[in-house]
């Protein structure tokens, strides 16, 4: 089936009373990991890159992007409903780009931009997505980094978020009231009084990035405040590497490494590592999705 338009996914998510997982991939097994966990589950969700890592400074060169934008013709083949997407990024090259190699949904970073900069970069892009089909996410806010001391990031103002909105055109909005980005311990401390505010001036489908750290206690009350959207990466990762820690003790030359980068079989780091992330997707989904309102067929 065709990718699904994330704009619709999370309108449907938003009147049913429930969110859809955007759990993020950064190499072929996390991705089929995501698809399978969607697929044995019945549930829709959104697959995609981290736009901002794949050309980040850190790296020798940038990734590319053809590389993991051409995956999208493997999740056209998936029974349940899927958005692809080119999560965090401001360069508007590497967006055309992404557009033009198949992801259908783009998130645009926002960090490291003024905000009349943003906003306009924001507007530029909806108008380059909407002409191709392609939805949009921004965000207005700033969240904290739990890597990085945990600084007090920005709280999404209402009436700023409103006003961007109405400016950009944007489908679907990040916000901050209390989530917190690349949490690796512990849970955020939300505030569902400024989230409610934001929801009264706000009438998209609100977002919630930093998905790892955030209190699955409050999923429900968050999602009747708008929220149809959450995102998850943090947590897939540390699962993906404690599989391959595991996996990979067992290991010592001059042991043949088939066995264990390529064969699939119960010795192999890389099967072991899909297998958990999988697992990990599929109690996200329990939490935060419909599991089961879609049955694959076929």
């Amino acid at each position: 089936m065709p990718l699904a338009s994330m704009r619709k996914m999370l309108a449907e998510a938003r009147s049913g009373g429930y969110a859809v997982c955007y759990c993020e991939s950064w190499n072929l097994d996390s991705l089929q990991a995501v698809v399978e966990a969607a697929e044995e589950m019945g549930s829709p969700i959104i697959a995609g890159f981290n736009g901002g890592f794949l050309g980040h400074a850190s790296r020798a060169r940038p990734e590319r992007l053809a590389y993991y934008g051409s995956m999208a013709a493997a999740l056209r083949a998936s029974p349940v409903p899927l958005a692809f997407i080119l999560n965090e990024t401001d360069d508007l090259a590497q967006i055309r780009e992404g557009i033009e190699q198949g992801f259908n949904a783009v998130m645009v970073e926002s960090d490291s931009l003024p905000a009349q900069e943003y906003a306009r970069l924001v507007e530029k892009v909806v108008q380059l997505a909407h002409a191709r089909g392609v939805s949009g996410e921004a965000q207005v806010g700033r969240l904290p980094h739990g890597s990085g001391g945990r600084d007090g990031g920005e709280v999404t103002d209402p009436k700023l978020a409103r006003l961007f909105v109405a400016e950009t055109g944007v489908d679907a909005l990040g916000v901050s009231f209390g989530n917190v980005h690349i949490l690796t311990a512990g849970k955020a401390t939300i505030d569902l009084e400024v989230l409610a505010r934001i929801r009264a001036e706000v009438d998209v489908p609100l977002v919630v990035h930093g998905g790892s750290g955030f209190p699955p206690e409050y999923a429900a009350e968050v999602i009747g405040l708008g929220v149809a959207k959450f995102n998850f990466g943090t947590c897939l990762k540390q699962v993906y590497l404690a599989a391959v820690r595991e996996k990979l003790a067992q290991y010592s030359e001059p042991m043949n490494p088939h066995f264990f980068l390529g064969m699939g079989g119960s010795e192999d780091i890389f099967l072991a590592a899909r297998e958990a992330v999988k697992q990990q997707v599929q109690e996200l989904i329990r939490t935060y999705s419909l599991a089961g309102r879609l049955r694959p067929t076929g």
